[in-house]
Formats: C-alpha cells, sequence, structure tokens
C-alpha cells in the first residue's frame, strides 16, 4: 500500500496535476553545458552503483581542473594539497566565524593513489522554495510572498570519475526544489483536504489527472496523503530526474561515471534521508545509534530501484548538543563500524564545551583520521596496525540539538 501511495504522490510531483510530458525547469541549468572533470582511472567491477549507472561508463577527454566543494573556500595552493596522495591532509572549512548551516562539521581527505582525485563530492545549502499558484485550466505562475526553505546536506561518492559526482553536487537539490514548488500551499496548509490518488491510469477507479489535487470526488475512495508522503515523493522523483539528467549527459560524453548518492533534507520539523549507494547515515542519540539509510550495492540493484527515504521527527524529541546525524562515504565506513563512530563522538565532543560551534567540524576531522590511519612502511595503518581506508572519505556531521541549531 505505501508503495502504491509513494508512486501515486511522485507521479503527482513530476506531472503537477498533468498528463502532458513534463517541460525542463527553467531555473535548472542546461547539463550539456557542464565540463566534465578530468578523467579518472575507472574503480573496480564492484564499484558501487548509484544515480548515473544506468549507462554503460565511457571515459571522456578532460577539459576542466580538479575541484572541491566551494565551501570549502581552497585556494589554489589549497587545492594542490588537498590533491596529494602522499600527504593525504584532511581537508575543512576555514574557521573564519562563518559556519555552514547549524553549525555543520565537515572533513574529508583523497585516497591513497585509487583514483587521480578525489573522486567525492558534497554540497550544503539552505534552499528557498516559491510556491506555484496554479488556477484551473490556466498555467501556473509563481506565488508571491510565499515559500517554503530546507536545509540540505549531500555526499556523492563518485565512480569511473568524477563528473557525475561534481554534476549531481550542484543540481540535485534543485531537482528537490523544483518538485516541492508545485506543494508549498499544501504544506503550508496544517489540514489539507485529502488527495484522491490514482490506480491504473485510463481504468475505472483511476481518476482524471486535473483532478489529483484537492477534495475532488473519484469512482475509487479517498486515501489520506500526508505531508511527509508528498515531500518522499518529491525526493523520490528529483533523484530519478536527476539520474535521467545524468544518464542523457553520459550519453552525450559530456559527464563521465556515476556516483552514489546520500542526501539528507530538513523541512517542517522532520529529516529526510535518502540513499543511492554505499554511503551511510547514523544518528547518534544519547549514545543510541539509529540507522538511517541502508546501502545499495551491485547484489542489491533490485532494491536500488525502490529509492529508501528515512524520516526522523526532531520534535518528537528533546535533543542535547551531542545528539548528531554522521554522514559518510564508503571510505569511512569500510574500516568503521556505527559502535566505533559512536564511540569516537562521546570522546571527541566531550573534550569540546556544548556551545562551542567548532566541536562538530573536529568530530568530522577525528572521524576522517580515524579511517584514513597514519603512514606507515606498508601503507596506511589503523592504531591496531590493519589497514586504514585507502578510498576517498568525506564526512558530514550534523549537531541534532544546541544553541542555535535550527536558526
Amino acid at each position: 500500500m505505501l508503495n502504491r501511495v509513494r508512486s501515486a504522490v511522485a507521479h503527482l510531483v513530476s506531472s503537477g496535476g498533468a498528463s502532458s510530458p513534463r517541460p525542463k525547469s527553467p531555473d535548472l541549468p542546461n547539463a550539456t553545458s557542464v565540463p566534465p572533470a578530468t578523467p579518472e582511472e575507472p574503480k573496480s567491477p564492484s564499484a558501487r552503483r548509484g544515480i548515473g549507472s544506468g549507462a554503460p561508463a565511457k571515459t571522456v577527454e578532460a577539459r576542466a581542473s580538479f575541484s572541491r566543494p566551494t565551501f570549502l573556500q581552497l585556494s589554489p595552493g589549497g587545492l594542490r594539497r588537498a590533491d596529494d596522495h602522499a600527504g593525504r591532509l584532511v581537508q575543512s572549512p576555514p574557521d573564519t566565524g562563518r559556519r555552514l548551516p547549524w553549525s555543520t562539521g565537515y572533513a574529508e581527505v583523497i585516497n591513497a593513489g585509487k583514483s587521480r582525485h578525489n573522486e567525492d563530492q558534497a554540497c550544503c545549502e539552505v534552499v528557498y522554495v516559491e510556491g506555484r499558484r496554479s488556477i484551473a485550466g490556466a498555467p501556473k505562475e509563481p506565488s508571491r510572498g510565499q515559500g517554503l526553505c530546507f536545509y540540505y546536506w549531500g555526499l556523492f561518492d563518485g565512480h569511473a570519475g568524477g563528473g557525475a559526482a561534481e554534476m549531481a553536487s550542484r543540481l540535485l537539490h534543485r531537482h528537490i526544489r523544483e518538485q516541492l514548488r508545485d506543494l508549498v500551499e499544501i504544506l503550508q496548509d496544517p489540514s489539507p483536504p485529502p488527495l484522491c490518488l490514482p490506480s491504473t491510469p485510463g481504468t475505472p477507479g483511476s481518476c482524471d489527472p486535473s483532478l489529483l489535487v484537492g477534495p475532488q470526488s473519484c469512482w475509487s475512495s479517498q486515501k489520506d496523503v500526508t505531508h511527509e508522503s508528498l515531500i518522499i515523493g518529491a525526493i523520490e522523483n528529483a533523484f530519478q530526474l536527476m539520474d535521467e539528467q545524468m544518464a542523457r549527459e553520459r550519453r552525450g560524453h559530456q559527464v563521465e561515471g556515476g556516483c552514489c548518492a546520500l542526501v539528507v533534507v530538513y523541512l517542517l520539523g522532520k529529516v529526510y534521508v535518502a540513499n543511492a549507494g554505499d554511503s551511510r547515515a547514523i544518528i547518534v542519540r544519547n549514545g543510541e545509534i539509529i540507522p538511517m539509510s541502508r546501502e545499495f550495492t551491485p547484489e542489491t540493484e533490485r532494491q536500488r530501484l525502490q529509492l529508501l527515504v528515512r524520516v526522523y521527527d526532531l520534535t518528537q524529541y528533546e535533543h542535547c548538543p551531542d545528539d548528531v546525524l554522521v554522514l559518510g562515504t564508503d571510505g569511512l565506513w569500510d574500516v568503521t563500524n556505527d559502535y566505533e563512530v559512536a564511540a569516537t563522538v562521546d570522546r571527541v565532543l566531550s573534550t569540546y564545551e556544548p556551545n562551542d560551534s567548532s566541536r562538530y567540524t573536529a568530530l568530522a576531522q577525528a572521524l576522517v583520521l580515524g579511517s584514513r590511519g597514519i603512514p606507515r612502511d606498508r601503507g596506511w595503518r589503523l592504531p591496531n596496525n590493519k589497514l586504514g581506508s585507502g578510498d576517498d572519505i568525506s564526512v558530514f556531521v550534523i549537531p541534532l540539538g544546541g544553541p542555535g541549531s535550527y536558526s
């Protein structure tokens, strides 16, 4: 039943109440203008699958230089140091007083020679969604003075090149914004009317697409669709559109590779975690570990097609400053388990004052260092002398409570 509801909601969000094909959003840049990143050495055949992985990988000629997330504010010299496989220096946003939203912590490090450049990408944004107002039979127009904001974090682990990850880091949150624009007025209504959901188009019991939104009478009984279901449908549909856009660019040889995508959206008091690939997210709350994602690998390709979005209601708990949501690419999780991450959370945060906003960046750095290890004669080693991660490692630490977390 839930899958049917989600499918109907995704249809609702994507069609906007029309049965004709979706027009391209004017707010999304033409992807063909995106220059591909420097060609990369492909990863092994067991490389993770995610968005943009449906078409065969193809390496293209380099026309762009190595790039890192803009919020790192790296100088040309800093970019060179970040691209050094031998030193593997941990990179974090500069401590200039201008912090990421919610005082989010972030740290990353390049691989130990697995690929030419760091194929991970990251994005952290506050996104304003302007609603569209529609009248029956008339085209939709932007609504004035109304809108919503959502907070957005994304980790993108590229494979067979960094182009897809770089592209997704710039565009996926825009796709989510576009999918939410049709829902602004509904989401602002604390008690919206039930939606009439179609069964199979063209069969008895299905509704005319023009009657999808609103308290319309249908042949079939109406089913309640919550705000949460609508937001999930919007996120799922955005992932699909991003995947389709990436596939077009791969066919045109404008973007190489594919990428895993781990995304967090905070909207109206709830945290939505969506994952395609083997990056992972967990909540550490008062010592308790709450998994917030499921890994998808080539062996679970069928499940990959059913994007999992998990929801966490922040309003249901009184969080302390030590409660965090940890996002990491597989470079973190390959050598570190949930319990070790939780232990690091407790150890690092206990050394900082609760109102010290730099504590979350320090935690992200500790998690990266704990998986990277230190250089020894036989490679990068952990304290127990086991091999550290030779992969790119990227980590977000999002505080769920404490002063100023939600400002």
